[in-house]
């Protein structure tokens, strides 16, 4: 099975650790994982601006550097959602179809394709609150979301059981957004701040010395935010938890 990774690009230049991580994990599997060199990023920059026009040469450009593995795996469950639901500012051949169909996030990849049942490699004896990205949750289906009225799961949950040590202890609003949003959180940014307080604060309260999510981004808000305001969390990567860091 011939993996293509794909790192984010905020990944890339704020949490390169998370990138090495999965590649390290996925190799861990046996598996053969190469990286593009001349990969940017998918496009949701601009499409969550609304200018997903000017998305289509960085997504032809996705495409023809994905389109020779069998699966593209990224540790980014709003970057995965963009492209399997998003990609369409170029025309929908064949081979884009493809692409888009067989790109998975981290979490789904070791879950749902691998179908993991053990990290013998991981230990983390912390107490641990876990940020489900609203992409990654209502986009990807990671786990059921409060307003459904469905058997609960959660694949991430799931895969950190796996982890010796770990205690997972729940915010009160488990599911609720963190207020990043990309760009709502550079026009809103009154409100995506009080969001990301809010946040931090739940996590806080629930016990978490550290907050984990499948997405740097939310945790580089939520990060800044609980600095802000004094609350000492910390934050870090599934995938860096699942690899084997101890702390």
């Amino acid at each position: 099975m011939r993996i293509g990774l794909f790192v984010p690009c905020y990944v890339d230049a704020f949490e390169p650790e998370v990138g090495i991580a999965t590649l390290e994990l996925l190799e861990r599997f046996g598996l053969d994982v190469a990286y593009p060199f001349d990969q940017t990023c998918c496009g949701q920059p601009m499409t969550n601006t609304g200018c997903h026009a000017e998305a289509a040469a960085t997504e032809a450009l996705f495409v023809r550097n994905f389109a020779p593995f069998d699966y593209i795996v990224a540790p980014s469950g709003s970057c995965v959602h963009q492209v399997r639901e998003h990609l369409t500012a170029i025309p929908q051949t064949d081979e884009v179809k493809d692409v888009r169909a067989k790109t998975f996030e981290l979490v789904e990849f070791l879950h749902d394709v691998l179908k993991v049942d053990a990290f013998p490699w991981a230990e983390f004896p912390h107490k641990v609150g876990y940020h489900s990205n609203c992409n990654a949750l209502r986009g990807i289906h990671h786990a059921r979301p409060s307003e459904l009225n469905k058997p609960a799961y959660s694949k991430p949950l799931d895969l950190l059981s796996k982890v010796k040590g770990i205690e997972i202890v729940t915010p009160a609003r488990p599911d609720e957004c963190c207020g990043f949003g990309g760009t709502f959180s550079v026009f809103e940014p009154a409100v995506s701040a009080k969001m990301g307080y809010d946040k931090v604060s739940d996590h806080s309260r629930a016990g978490a010395e550290y907050v984990v999510s499948s997405d740097s981004s939310c945790m580089m808000h939520q990060k800044g935010c609980a600095a802000r305001i004094g609350v000492p969390l910390k934050f870090i990567h599934i995938a860096r938890i699942l690899n084997g860091v101890s702390a």
